[in-house]
């Protein structure tokens, strides 16, 4: 028996969208499955921005899932979409693709390379594998297969019908010709802008205005393959269709009741596939709040189609550390797949989750992951110990798990920027990896590397692929004679307070104990007085320590956490390298 929603000022966003979705499902189709979607156009790599056009629904599907409804959450792969460009950065295909441009993306050769039979097959493959990995359920359609099959045989029709109606709306919207490049080129660019940003398929123009009016119809040409088509006649009885390909100079005439090499015109597609599926909710993009926009028509053209307009939450734009708003035609913009080699899929799923749609965030490639995965740390110790937030708990277990029960975890997670410091010294050796990591906790001290996977893989691929070479950590071979030879006597005196206590601190919290409390012992104070009981100057005297300790260890003035790096170089080999 579903559990009815009850919201209240204090539930967090998901629980709030579950409860009109409920709602509103049971308003338009009681008793039957809850519909939620998504569209992905597969015409390059699918970044991290489209992952919100599917993480949206999914977090508010998986809601209503655990409260005791069934729930479909469709994925349309726009798979029929014309491909538009070349996409830079992608790895095996050239400019010997440009002849491709205006087929469907299914009958686009994939790159060089690929075991995919074609273009849309291959960019759809990694985003498939990154959801099972981050435990999103869903039903994929292929809107190739739902075309060519002539499953919208009868919308398509009832759109030829009703093209005067359709043609009404979008003149609306429509901004009238101006003369002049500059408004000409404003129009592409808009028309580009949507097609880059938009949620589900890529933009299209309105349809075929030629001399015989106007259709919300573009064939694909016979002879090359190519949109590049203008209806030149149809007839509404015998559903008689002629077009013309402006590309090769191909016509023909067809029956529009029995031909499936054609799709409906973006803006006319998208509703028709809200009425088809009957969707309660569908977020889109923030390029679509403006008016003419393809979720504010589609408002409207829904009612032709005898259906509703969804649900449709704006989702604002995910970042890359710094990087602007992310394209998918512009290469070298991080995937879902390039994200979850260096993060745990339960990170991934807590920046989607606790940020409301409207919030734009960003995701580290850079350092701040490891503050993101400290942070990430602490709200499981606060879910843990009973002290965090509702909304943070929220947030927290729907990162953790979906309806169907926990993602695999971490068996022993520790910190990621330990993690990082070992791979990054120890760099590939998994026996000196596992001989620091033991030592962080000697009473209870790691098994096994497995233990600590599948972070420890995370942070080390993040080391191997994100980290420079030139701050890469690499332990001198020989002491820097030199620089002891010049040291002071208060600089000495340091080095030998470290040395005298390395045997008895030899653990994480017992070195972060001793190297954070040779500057405080050295200045008259106990080695544990809190930075409340200190003179502003022992922070300068830690600095200062900390540097000559990096010169020493790596010829730095900076490292790892000074702590790991001591375990990761060894008892004797850090007194070698102190002058012992």
């Amino acid at each position: 028996m579903p559990i009815v929603a009850q919201s209240t000022e204090t539930t967090d966003w998901v629980s709030r969208f579950a409860d009109e979705v409920i709602e509103e499902s049971e308003r338009r189709a009681p008793g039957k499955p809850v519909v939620v979607a998504s569209g992905l156009s597969p015409s390059g790599p699918i970044h991290l921005g489209n992952l919100r056009e599917v993480m949206t629904p999914h977090l508010v599907a998986d809601e209503v899932r655990r409260r005791g409804y069934e729930v479909r959450h469709l994925i349309s792969w726009d798979d029929y979409d014309r491909y538009r460009k070349v996409p830079a950065g992608v790895t095996g295909i050239d400019e010997s693709w440009a002849e491709h441009i205006g087929k469907p993306l299914t009958a686009v050769p994939a790159p060089k390379g690929s075991a995919y039979p074609n273009w849309a097959e291959h960019f759809k493959a990694a985003m498939i594998a990154s959801l099972a990995e981050l435990g999103v359920e869903f039903d994929g359609i292929s809107q190739t297969e739902q075309y060519t099959s002539g499953a919208y045989r009868d919308q398509i029709l009832h759109a030829m019908r009703h093209r005067g109606d359709i043609d009404a709306i979008l003149a609306q919207y429509r901004t009238k010709p101006k003369a002049g490049k500059k408004q000409q080129q404003k129009a592409v660019d808009e028309a580009e802008l949507e097609a880059e940003e938009g949620s589900g398929a890529a933009a299209e123009d309105d349809g075929s205005s030629g001399s015989a009016g106007y259709f919300p119809y573009k064939p694909y040409c016979g002879n090359c393959e190519k949109d590049l088509t203008t209806v030149t006649a149809y007839d509404d009885d015998s559903t008689e269709l002629t077009y013309a390909c402006t590309s090769c100079g191909f016509s023909e005439t067809v029956r529009l009741s029995e031909f499936n090499r054609g799709k409906l015109v973006w803006k006319v597609d998208w509703p028709m596939r809200w009425a088809y599926e009957g969707v309660i909710f569908e977020p889109s993009g923030v390029d679509h709040s403006s008016p003419g926009s393809s979720f504010q028509v589609g408002g409207q053209i829904v009612g032709i189609f005898g259906g509703k307009q969804p649900i449709g939450p704006m989702y604002a734009f995910v970042g890359i550390s710094g990087m602007a708003k992310m394209s998918s035609s512009r290469g070298g913009v991080p995937t879902p797949a390039d994200a979850l080699q260096i993060m745990e899929p339960q990170l991934l799923r807590w920046l989607y989750a606790r940020r409301r749609p409207n919030q734009s965030f960003k995701i580290a490639f850079d350092q701040e992951i490891q503050r993101l995965y400290d942070e990430w740390d602490k709200l499981a110790a606060k879910v843990a110990d009973g002290s965090a937030l509702p909304a943070d708990v929220a947030a927290y277990t729907r990162a953790v798990g979906t309806a169907a029960g926990e993602l695999p975890r971490t068996t022993r997670p520790l910190p990621y920027r330990t993690l990082a410091s070992v791979a990054d010294i120890t760099a590939g050796h998994q026996d000196q990896a596992l001989r620091i990591l033991s030592e962080l906790d000697p009473a209870n001290p790691l098994g096994s590397l497995d233990e600590a996977r599948p972070r420890y893989d995370k942070a080390e691929a993040w080391i191997n692929t994100h980290v420079p070479a030139d701050q890469r950590t690499i332990v001198r071979e020989e002491p820097d004679v030199e620089l002891l030879k010049s040291l002071d006597e208060a600089s000495q005196q340091s080095i030998r307070l470290l040395l005298d206590g390395l045997q008895e601190h030899w653990s994480l919290d017992g070195l972060t104990h001793l190297v954070y409390g040779v500057p405080k012992v050295q200045a008259g104070f106990p080695a544990d007085a809190t930075p409340k009981e200190l003179p502003p100057e022992i922070k300068t005297a830690q600095r200062t320590f900390f540097a000559l300790l990096y010169h020493l260890l790596v010829g730095r003035d900076t490292g790892p956490r000074l702590p790991t790096l001591l375990l990761a170089v060894g008892q004797d080999r850090v007194r070698t390298l102190l002058g012992e």
